[in-house]
């Protein structure tokens, strides 16, 4: 009688997959231990960071230095909750990695006080509140790159940031109003 239970191909496939799930063990934890050290410039504050090389900018942000303002949405890049300025340019902090963003200067909800803040207020542009940071951090982005053109124009300049509750022309309203 032969044993069907052992055989050639059982071991190397065994053999194989025990090697897969060691290398994976030891590439999991070597990942896991190696942090760095990371200096961000946050609304003018320096923070020293110890972090994975793989924490988004966004969690840095949150859970490392506290600033709780860019809220996380989607984790995708695609609401634009997470919107904050770097370097005077808007851009989603779910999608960057905080190590890529040492030397740059990045502005938070936390760290600006501007005319469209209130023009958010006098507009009722915020809603259930949850957008507004993300808004208004685009908005100011946008004002920054230049005239922002037509109420479609706006609309279009500020798709990537969604709003759940659909104050959207109460949005165009404000950021109008701040660009004179």
């Amino acid at each position: 009688m032969v044993d069907e239970g052992i055989s050639r191909r059982r071991v190397l496939a065994g053999t194989a997959a025990a090697g897969v799930a060691a290398g994976m063990t030891v590439n999991a934890s070597a990942t896991a231990s190696a942090s760095t050290g990371v200096e961000l410039t946050v609304n003018g504050e320096k923070h020293v960071l110890d972090v994975e090389p793989r924490v988004t900018l966004l969690d840095a942000l949150r859970e490392q230095i506290g600033l709780t303002g860019t809220k996380k949405g989607c984790d995708r890049g695609e609401c634009g909750a997470c919107t904050v300025l770097v370097d005077g340019r808007r851009i989603k902090s779910c999608l960057t990695l905080a190590v890529m963003r040492e030397g740059a200067e990045i502005t938070t909800i936390e760290g600006v006080r501007h005319p469209l803040q209130e023009a958010f207020i006098r507009h009722d542009a915020f809603q259930c509140g949850f957008c507004t940071p993300g808004q208004i951090m685009s908005a100011i982005g946008l004002l920054a790159e230049g005239e922002p053109g037509s109420d479609a124009q706006v609309r279009e300049q500020m798709s990537g940031n969604l709003c759940r509750c659909g104050a959207y022309p109460n949005i165009v309203r404000a950021i109008r109003e701040v660009s004179g």
